[in-house]
């Protein structure tokens, strides 16, 4: 169980600095901060998507982020895991291929369509889906939806999460994981901003 909290780990903050005081004044906040990634990342038992997995999913959507901080703390936990080379290879092979800038999407027609715009949309390679296998490569691909096409989420996005083996409870586990990284993310980078003035 990781006992310090990793905000503070991955933002620098040291006990007694500024950023520390700052953090103290929402404590609860800093609490359930903490708590999420326990029951993320240290499940009592990790159930619809294995320890591996959930490391696996951090190290792609912080690489996607390009936040080489972060993903260093992340990978050392892919590998503690007991991932092979061969998978974290591919995770971060993929990372890099399916970095950009969005968000990219299109609404329903009607005022909002001026702001359609078309992206990049991450196809697995065939030497990522074989190191990967067919589940992390499915869900590669839907969270790289997530982040980059939040308006293009659709019905036939999920099935493919069910066809490679995602059960329902798996699919809201691999997206509160993107969520709570796309928090941690930006709180981090926030802090770190705090930090350098």
């Amino acid at each position: 169980m990781t006992d310090a909290d990793v905000i503070d780990t991955l933002a620098g903050i040291r006990p007694g600095s500024k950023l520390d005081a700052i953090r103290a004044r929402r404590a609860v906040a800093r609490d359930q901060a903490q708590a999420s990634y326990r029951a993320l990342f240290e499940p009592a038992a990790p159930g619809d998507m294995s320890v591996e997995e959930r490391f696996a999913v951090a190290c792609f959507v912080v690489g996607l982020h390009g936040d080489t901080g972060i993903l260093g703390f992340y990978a050392e936990r892919l590998a503690a895991s007991g991932a092979p080379a061969s998978l974290r290879a591919a995770v971060e092979a993929e990372a890099a291929a399916g970095r950009t800038q969005g968000p990219f999407g299109h609404y329903p027609a009607g005022p909002l369509s001026r702001e359609d715009t078309d992206g990049m949309i991450l196809r697995i390679s065939e030497a990522g889906r074989a190191a990967l296998g067919p589940r992390l490569a499915a869900a590669f691909a839907h969270v790289h939806m997530l982040i980059f096409h939040p308006r293009d989420a659709a019905p036939p996005s999920l099935q493919s999460l069910l066809d490679a083996g995602w059960s329902a409870t798996g699919i809201v586990t691999l997206s509160q994981i993107v969520a709570f990284l796309s928090f941690q993310i930006r709180v981090v980078s926030g802090f770190r901003v705090l930090a350098g003035q």
